[in-house]
């Protein structure tokens, strides 16, 4: 049931059914005179965008106009997406979100989720409670500093979130009226920002230091009271921030970081898969990873953790992985003021003993010559960083090298597959961070896998959601990976990629996260008791939301109330009468 009524009823975008309301509808709704007199069903609605999206050939003004329509009709937007998965996944998030993050102020429509700066401070459970939905139970939320590859962008960066929360609808199913994008906007560095007279928000230099770590705390603290079985992701902190966030919260609330675990989650499902096309296990991975951000560290965390748990052990296990940052080889011998980056140096005399120079002169070539990896990994944001040089090198030690390029935009990314493709003669298995079209190499079409965070972070919070998990451990990760890689057909390998069709996104969403439920289970870190009622797969799907017009009816009182606002799922028995 709902109390909206007429052009209420119309503004909102959950209940909105546009001109798909039928005829009792439109006289229950108050709703005659205001639509064209056809009757439409979703399909038609959806063809109809499509038609207007793609009218469109700029990327950046397909993005607004997928964004006005999810303002005007949530269902049509995501059934959308459903029908053109592949089509629509790098305009919705990456590459072009990227775009509509730094263009943000200039591009603003509409408001959408909610926007904490220090001037909340002492009142962010209040402001959290002005949120449009009050049975939030995910939260992506992010301070603006590190997005993707491009930095600072202050306000901008709310674009993340909500393309995020997107993407888990649009895999995941999760219910639109349970999601919440949050910004914590702590000013921002960036000069151009800052001196646009457009720019939307808060227009201070960015908060640092114990005043940020204090916001972040009443933040964390306002979620658990005001949304208590929400589950929250960290988005595009930098890197110090990510892993002090990470490390301090994860066991406080059901939280993760998609940049640290997500990341590594894909990579290591990529190397799982890449195992049936060189025959070379974990115990065998030799890995360097240039980027010792957030995403590299956490990389080099689920690596050695897969390794370990095959069999690797001692200093067999510290040099099977070397990381690379901006300075060069990481090693004991230097100064390493972050936690994160001693966690994965080497110890000095052990990289002298392998031939690695310590003078900080060992840069990613020399590392590659000596290393002889099996595995290459890019997460720096440094565009053309791995050289025809350094790939010659490697190609020359491995058979069939596994070169990783990840960083995003693919403006930024360390190498294009067509490049790796052509100075390894074809022999190198490649997956990138963005999309690329297929390769021609020696009259055969590879097809480049997208090593696309979208196949593991939504399968962890459904997973996480229906095991009502207290915590989200890294064995549930490690799960994720190896239900992903299991999705990898012979077919998909014999194309080149490591990934399995986004096409299919929903169905392989629902077996990561099955796989999630039984770790949950499995480490008794599951509020469900360790089972559900149903099957495991059957809760999964009944979980999941889907973009379906639900019969509605209208409430005896017309007037307007909070319930409304919800989207309707409160309104009635508890909102069934729109799941």
């Amino acid at each position: 049931m709902t109390p909206l009524r007429g052009q209420a009823l119309l503004n909102h975008p959950l209940c909105n059914k546009d001109t798909a309301f039928t005829q009792t509808e439109r006289e229950a709704f108050h709703l005659e005179g205001l639509l064209p007199a056809e009757v439409n069903t979703i399909e038609q609605q959806a063809a109809r965008a499509y038609e207007s999206i793609t009218r469109k050939s700029d990327p950046l003004e397909r993005y607004i106009g997928l964004v006005a329509l999810q303002d005007r009709n949530e269902h049509v937007f995501y059934r959308l997406l459903l029908d053109h998965v592949e089509e629509f996944l790098p305009i919705v998030y990456t590459p072009t979100v990227g775009l509509a993050c730094q263009a943000f102020s200039h591009i603003y429509r509409r408001p959408r989720g909610v926007w904490i700066t220090p001037d909340h401070r002492g009142r962010i459970e209040q402001v959290l409670g002005n949120a449009p939905f009050q049975d939030v139970r995910l939260i992506v939320v992010t301070d603006n500093e590190r997005i993707l590859g491009l930095g600072d962008l202050g306000a901008g960066g709310m674009g993340i979130p909500i393309g995020k929360l997107a993407l888990y609808t649009l895999a995941a199913g999760i219910d639109p009226s349970q999601s919440l994008p949050v910004s914590l906007d702590v000013g921002t560095d960036n000069e151009q920002l800052l001196a646009d007279c457009l720019y939307v928000g808060w227009r201070h230099r960015r908060l640092r230091g114990e005043e940020y770590f204090s916001l972040v705390e009443e933040f964390v603290s306002a979620v658990r009271r005001r949304f208590p079985r929400a589950i929250l992701q960290w988005e595009d902190f930098k890197h110090v921030n990510a892993v002090t966030l990470l490390d301090r919260y994860r066991s406080r609330l059901p939280s993760f970081n998609d940049d640290i675990q997500g990341t590594a989650s894909v990579v290591l499902a990529a190397l799982l898969a890449a195992e049936r096309l060189t025959s070379v296990s974990m115990r065998e991975q030799r890995v360097v990873i240039l980027g010792a951000g957030g995403a590299g560290v956490g990389i080099a965390r689920q690596l050695r953790r897969a390794m370990s748990e095959a069999g690797v052990e001692g200093d067999r296990l510290r040099t099977s992985i070397a990381v690379l940052d901006s300075r060069g080889f990481i090693h004991d011998g230097r100064d390493l003021p972050e936690p994160s980056k001693r966690e994965v140096a080497w110890p000095r005399e052990m990289a002298a003993a392998c031939g690695i120079r310590t003078d900080g002169s060992a840069g990613l070539e020399h590392v590659v010559r000596t290393v002889r990896p099996t595995v290459l990994i890019g997460v720096s944001g440094q565009a053309g960083a791995f050289t025809r040089q350094i790939v010659a090198a490697m190609a020359a030690a491995v058979d069939r090298p596994v070169i990783l390029p990840l960083s995003n935009p693919t403006s930024q990314t360390e190498a294009t597959p067509a490049d790796l493709l052509a100075w390894t003669d074809g022999r190198a298995i490649v997956a990138t961070g963005g999309p690329f079209e297929p390769v021609s190499v020696r009259g055969k079409t590879v097809r480049v896998g997208q090593a696309n965070n979208v196949y593991i972070f939504p399968g962890i919070g459904l997973g996480a959601l229906v095991a009502e998990a207290p915590e989200i451990t890294d064995a549930m990760f490690t799960a994720a990976a190896q239900a992903l890689a299991e999705q990898v057909t012979d077919a998909d390998l014999s194309t080149g990629s490591l990934f399995p069709p986004l096409s299919n996104l929903r169905q392989i969403t629902a077996q990561v996260a099955a796989a999630v439920v039984r770790t949950a289970f499995k480490q008794d870190v599951s509020r469900a008791g360790g089972r559900t009622d149903d099957p495991v797969a059957t809760s999964i799907s009944l979980a999941m939301w889907r973009p379906e017009y639900p019969v509605i009816e209208a409430a005896t009182d017309p007037a307007p109330s909070r319930a409304c606002s919800e989207g309707c799922r409160s309104c009635g028995e508890g909102g069934k009468a729109h799941a």
